[in-house]
């Protein structure tokens, strides 16, 4: 077991002003367990090397060189660095933290012996604890100040990769590329924090939008049994309830910290369960994890362990999703896990590009350059898997020619191109030279004009730093726009990377995506290879099937809101969408479809000339009125006959015209109702059939009268003749005309359409105005047709030979039943068959008067013209009053 304590490994680049810094746990010092057919443990001691950490610190160090290089960033002073490793350790985190507070590698803080570097900055680990512990330590100590020192010689505490800005305790001013546990957000305590990621909340909304894109409502939580995993889950779990979504599970995976821990965990059945967990859990889909870099660890050990149970198969086909801490790495131990089951895995990283010349910084490298980089050896030692000639060892390793390649490196353990971490820490570095320029120019600006520059200068102290810091802005060697939002956040956005694996332990990065402030959201479906699992269709991870549309949901008692049954919607109600809460109805001019999933225009309904309805009805009109002219035309001709002068002739004549206008008003029912045919509709209809049923009643009473003149001595001779009759189809018509004109008056008939009566149709009709107004006009016909009927059956058997009363009264019993079978049939339907039964009424009604009336009388004048004579009418109106 190799203790850590006693290897502090450290990289010094020393110079003018130094910026010292933790690692991203670059060594992790662990036994590892290795198994093999034999149930029997073999124990090996052998550190945990994350060899792609080992990209920050050639970042840090490319950064500085660059800084250097270039004349126009603090021409006259140049950056070294210190460098320790973290181990993940909180007891090596604040010890190698007093080591850049300290001199000749002894830990006394605030003393000032012999040589001491001139640190400006310290610079934090990848994970926040790490940084946090740096930061109680780094608040607490004041660094002491040389008096009589030029700016070169000055220490300046404390501008890093993580860090803090205090004024009052630490006169520190901090940089970090990691995300903040809260405490760090204590103003009171931390007040300036300044960090070279986004704001975290814009990961998180971001990780909301990514779920409710592809509707992924039922999703697992994997996280750390710590206080970083309790942050995690308090802050997502709220917000996937507010959108929705429900976590399947939270798991909480076991921390261990030390070889004998894995051990305890290997064999005990805690795995196993969380492999279960995973299989079990098949609905589940989508893994939504906390992927700092302990918890990736540990993940990734649970894995391993479940693919030497043969066990790794049954956990494929899921979607991870990785915080942006995540970053695609492999430590020594676990060479052998099969990376495929990260394939497809969609992750959150800070936006960066590509920065020029990192590459071939990269290239120049070799095992033996700089010979005081420690890091170097042992990365490169555990990178190839051999040992370089002078390594102390007594065993016999394959010997590091120094001519292996980085390049060959499969990208799990190292990659050329610049990560979003390395990123970072260049920023970061660039930014606090920048400060520092600005601020040693303000200086020397400041002593010239107040001073004269005949004075020495007096002390720059620390925290001067931070007004510089805070106003930084450049573009670096990339392009990009490097400056602090006023919350001292990097003003960036997040990229969604999709991760495709290979066959060889490979894999590339495809951006498909952009989540910035706000509820910015970008993403490229098109670009996105899931795991072959799903054959390139969009995972579905939900609770149960979607209601489809035409359905709703209906919640399952007892179950999270993520899980329900489906039920069908109402009738009248839709649905268009999956998974729609309610159903709704669709608006007044359309209709659900059979499906109920979308709403169809609704048909405009009225009684038209181009369907059949239409055209039979107008033809039965319009045939009607042939007929009704052809006999009134009959009738002109032989008007002088007996059988037309016999029952007033001028009477039968207006008769014919009050029918011809019958079956003509029917056209005015035919056709898209207008504001004049609506007006003119029952009007016409109810003052026309009035003029018929009252001519008809004037016949019939002229007939009764004139039998009873007849007889000796009677009184009725003087009513006998045309001006009665007259006076009764007046009469009766002004009364229905003076109350249609009370209708008009009140409450006219008017354009108007019913888009609920009928589902599917919109019907286009004339709103009677006054509905008690329409049935007066029809009560006033009924009464008209009622005492023409009962007139016409008492005097059916006058002795009289061109006595019309039994054909009347055959004609108004028809007219009666017609229209008495009527108002029923007419409430009861609906648009346009409303209208037909109407027309149908009129026509039917007006045939059997023209019909009953008129057809004996044709008979005999065209078909038997012999009977149509004065004697024949005598005789036979003798007879007839004989056998009575």
């Amino acid at each position: 077991m190799i203790d850590p304590l006693y290897i502090p490994h450290e990289y010094y680049l020393t110079g003018d002003l130094t910026i010292g810094g933790m690692t991203s746990q670059l060594l992790t010092y662990f036994e590892v367990l290795l198994f093999t057919e034999d149930p029997k443990r073999k124990q090996v001691d052998e550190p945990m090397i994350v060899l792609k950490n080992f990209q920050h610190v050639l970042a840090l160090v490319f950064a500085v060189k660059e800084v250097n290089k270039n004349p126009k960033i603090l021409s006259n002073v140049s950056l070294g660095f210190q460098i320790y490793d973290s181990y993940f350790n909180a007891m090596l985190t604040n010890q190698n933290t007093l080591n850049f507070l300290s001199t000749l590698k002894r830990i006394i803080p605030n003393y000032s012996c012999d040589f001491q570097t001139n640190l400006m900055a310290v610079i934090g680990g990848l994970d926040s604890e790490t940084s946090f512990h740096m930061a109680n330590i780094l608040s607490i100590y004041k660094i002491p100040q040389s008096s009589k020192k030029a700016l070169n010689d000055q220490t300046l505490a404390d501008a890093s990769l993580f860090g803090i800005i205090s004024y009052e305790r630490s006169h520190k001013s901090t940089v970090t590329y990691c995300f903040f546990v809260p405490v760090m957000k204590d103003n009171a305590k931390f007040p300036i924090v300044y960090q070279m990621v986004p704001n975290e909340e814009n990961q998180y909304k971001g990780i909301i939008q990514l779920l409710l894109h592809f509707q992924w409502t039922w999703v697992g939580i994997v996280a750390l049994d710590d206080d970083q995993g309790d942050r995690f889950v308090q802050i997502l779990t709220p917000l996937l309830s507010q959108n929705g979504i429900c976590p399947a599970f939270i798991h909480r995976l076991q921390i261990f910290t030390a070889s004998e821990d894995m051990t305890d965990i290997f064999y005990t059945s805690r795995p196993r369960e969380i492999l279960r967990l995973l299989v079990n859990k098949t609905e589940v889909k989508v893994f939504v994890t906390n992927a700092d870099p302990h918890t990736v660890m540990v993940l990734k050990w649970f894995l391993y362990l479940g693919q030497m149970e043969e066990m790794s198969e049954a956990v494929m086909g899921r979607v991870w999703i990785m915080t942006a801490q995540w970053d695609f790495s492999l430590q020594t131990f676990d060479r052998l896990l099969n990376i495929k089951v990260f394939h497809g895995a969609l992750s959150f990283t800070v936006k960066s590009k590509e920065v020029p010349e990192f590459q071939n910084f990269l290239h120049i490298l070799h095992p033996h350059w700089p010979e005081e980089d420690e890091f170097l050896r042992v990365f490169w030692e555990a990178a190839f898997d051999c040992l370089l000639s002078d390594s102390n060892t007594d065993e016999e390793p394959g010997q590091c020619t120094g001519e292996e390649k980085l390049e060959s490196l499969p990208s799990p353990f190292f990659e050329m191109s610049m990560t979003a971490q390395s990123y970072s820490i260049y920023n970061a570095v660039h930014a606090i030279a920048q400060a520092l320029h600005a601020m040693y120019s303000a200086r020397n600006k400041y002593m010239e004009v107040i001073q004269g520059g005949n004075m020495e200068s007096p002390i720059l102290q620390p925290w001067e730093i931070y007004p510089f810091l805070r106003s930084t802005s450049f573009n670096n060697s990339a392009g990009d726009l490097v400056h602090f939002n006023a919350k001292g956040e990097l003003e960036t956005a997040f990229d969604i990377v999709n991760w495709v694996t290979f066959p060889n332990q490979t894999f590339s990065r495809v951006k498909v995506g952009e989540a910035s402030r706000g509820s910015e959201f970008i993403l490229n479906d098109e670009f996105i290879t899931w795991h072959k699992t799903f054959n390139q269709v969009v995972p579905l991870s939900v609770c149960n099937d979607n209601c489809l549309p035409g359905y709703s949901i209906k919640k399952k008692d007892g179950e999270p809101f993520c899980c329900y049954i489906c039920a069908l919607c109402p009738e009248g109600k839709i649905s268009d969408q999956k998974d729609m809460a309610d159903c709704f109805k669709c608006p007044e001019h359309e209709y659900p479809n059979k499906d109920q999933d979308q709403c169809l225009p609704k048909v405009l309904n009225f009684l038209s000339y181009g369907e059949p309805l239409g055209i039979t009805l107008a033809s039965l009109a319009s045939s009607f009125s042939l007929v009704t002219v052809l006999v009134l035309g009959i009738f002109i001709k032989y008007r002088n006959t007996p059988i037309v002068r016999a029952n007033n002739r001028e009477i039968t004549y207006c008769l014919l015209i009050s029918l011809l206008f019958c079956f003509l008003c029917t056209f005015l029912f035919i056709g898209k109702p207008q504001k004049l045919t609506c007006l003119l509709r029952q009007t016409t209809f109810g003052i026309i059939f009035s003029i018929a049923v009252s001519s008809l009643l004037a016949k019939t009473i002229t007939v009764v009268l004139a039998f009873m003149a007849t007889k000796p001595g009677s009184q009725i001779r003087k009513w006998v003749g045309k001006r009665l009759a007259y006076s009764i189809v007046i009469s009766s018509t002004m009364i229905q005309a003076g109350m249609c004109t009370v209708w008009m008056s009140i409450a006219p008939p008017f354009p108007d359409t019913d888009s609920h009566s009928i589902m599917k149709h919109i019907i286009v009709e004339c709103n009677e105005g006054s509905i008690i107004m329409f049935y007066c006009v029809l009560g006033y016909l009924g009464f008209l047709a009622t005492v023409t009927f009962i007139v016409a059956f008492l005097a059916r058997k006058l002795p009289n030979t061109f006595n019309e009363a039994k054909f009347i009264t055959f004609s108004m019993l028809m007219f009666c039943s017609v229209w008495l079978s009527f108002v029923p049939t007419y409430l009861s339907t609906k648009g346009k068959h409303m209208v037909a039964v109407e027309i149908f009424s009129i026509l039917s009604s007006g045939a059997g008067l023209l019909g009953c009336v008129f057809s004996p009388k044709c008979y005999i004048i065209v078909l038997r013209p012999n009977l149509n004579c004065r004697n024949h009418l005598i005789i036979r109106n003798a007879f007839t009053t004989k056998s009575l």
